[in-house]
């Protein structure tokens, strides 16, 4: 893995979503465009992954590839890795959440792994040591962008 602002990564990262009606948004994001509604039991139309299922979605992708990167530093391979990221609502966040890893590998190697991985993985980190979220409202008639903590 290589940290942010080296090797060609960008030291910052953006996506634009765009709301579209009800519950559903388009969400440009590395030159794919990915759509993100609500089921329809709460008014949305079912047509893509709830916001919770995409952050979910990052947890387990970023973490199985850092469990990756941590086995292969290692010489270790993970045949048929697998990472399932569960959150428990409470309320309108997470109170919870948990990785569930799965390999045909022996236990006591994944095992060696967990730590590694878990330092070198951007979004478990960003989530366990939360930064403040800012929201700057653009640019309008009335003068230049506000933020607000």
């Amino acid at each position: 893995m290589t940290t942010p602002g080296s090797a060609g990564r960008p030291a910052t990262n953006s996506v634009t979503a765009r709301w579209e009606g009800g519950w559903r948004c388009r969400v440009e994001a590395g030159g794919f465009s990915l759509v993100v509604d609500e089921p329809e039991s709460v008014g949305g139309t079912g047509a893509g992954p709830m916001p919770t299922e995409y952050m979910l979605t990052a947890m387990a992708s970023c973490y199985a590839l850092a469990l990756a990167w941590a086995a292969g530093k290692r010489g270790i391979t993970l045949p048929d890795l697998a990472v399932t990221a569960t959150g428990t609502y409470e309320g309108p966040r997470f109170s919870r959440l948990q990785f569930t890893v799965v390999s045909t590998a022996a236990r006591e190697v994944i095992e060696r792994l967990v730590e590694p991985a878990l330092r070198v993985c951007y979004v478990s980190n960003t989530i366990a040591t939360s930064p403040p979220i800012e929201v700057t409202v653009g640019t309008d008639a009335e003068g230049p962008a506000r933020s607000y903590p």
